[in-house]
């Protein structure tokens, strides 16, 4: 089968300037797109999005010692995922004695759930 196409001649465009004008425009500002994207690669191990999903079903305050043995990784590497969760605003610790005892913050994630949805 043969399809006639017409093809419009190539212009060459003034250096700099737009090759089309945008259709589309993002509705998130740079600044609430940088804590989204703070929270997302945050959440980007399985690892650590597995510990937020444990600390969100306990709705309390988890002691490090009780999550250890629910992943197969040592204690150090355990509170270096911690640790990024918390720099990202996610979860919070309270020290008691020895121990420290992790809790999601409540609303740290929704900001981003609304955005998805």
């Amino acid at each position: 089968m043969l399809i006639d196409l017409e093809l419009s001649p190539k212009h060459k465009r003034a250096a700099g300037a737009p090759c089309c004008e945008p259709v589309v425009y993002p509705d998130v500002e740079r600044e609430r797109a940088a804590r989204m994207a703070d929270v997302a690669k945050a959440l980007g191990d399985p690892i650590r999005l597995q510990l937020v999903d444990v600390l969100r079903k306990h709705a309390g305050k988890v002691c490090v010692c009780e999550l250890v043995p629910l992943f197969d990784i040592s204690q150090s590497t355990l509170s270096h995922h911690l640790k990024k969760l918390r720099d990202a605003g996610i979860l919070d610790s309270e020290r008691r004695g020895l121990w420290a005892y992790y809790y999601v913050i409540p609303d740290a994630l929704d900001e981003l759930s609304e955005w998805l949805s």
